[in-house]
């Protein structure tokens, strides 16, 4: 009986750990766009988000369109987008009437934002856990 009891024990802590060490990751096709700080583009203020954050041409970051909220994706989460290197930081949200859209920031570069034109690509995030929110 005693030895029932540690070895159900021991599965429960087995388990328990490797829970804990596994990292889900969630995935989604959206378009992509990009976009530039200048008021054609944005608002009065190209370089104030909609989160209250500045932009600064050479920084990795994105705005999101409004659903992705409720796929778990917030303000200053990181994002990978496939085909790009490196993690894009949530600055930014778009205007309401786009649905599975993210917008990379290029800075004041419009040529380059016009090269990159509007793709499909796969962004992928780590989810927050429900307990450390």
């Amino acid at each position: 009986m005693y030895k029932s009891i540690k070895y159900i024990f021991y599965l429960f802590i087995i388990f328990l750990f490797k829970g804990c060490s596994e990292t889900e990751i969630r995935s989604m096709e959206v378009t992509a766009t990009a976009y530039n700080s200048v008021k054609e583009q944005t608002s009065n203020d190209p370089f104030f988000t909609a989160f209250g954050d500045t932009l600064k041409p050479g920084t990795k970051v994105i705005a999101i369109s409004r659903d992705l909220l409720d796929s778990g994706i917030h303000h200053n989460m990181e994002v990978t987008i496939e085909g790009l290197e490196g993690k894009y930081k949530v600055v930014d949200l778009m205007n309401s009437r786009w649905t599975k859209k993210i917008d990379i920031y290029m800075g004041t570069d419009i040529s380059k934002a016009k090269e990159w034109g509007q793709q499909k690509v796969i962004i992928s995030w780590v989810p927050e856990k429900e307990n450390s929110k």
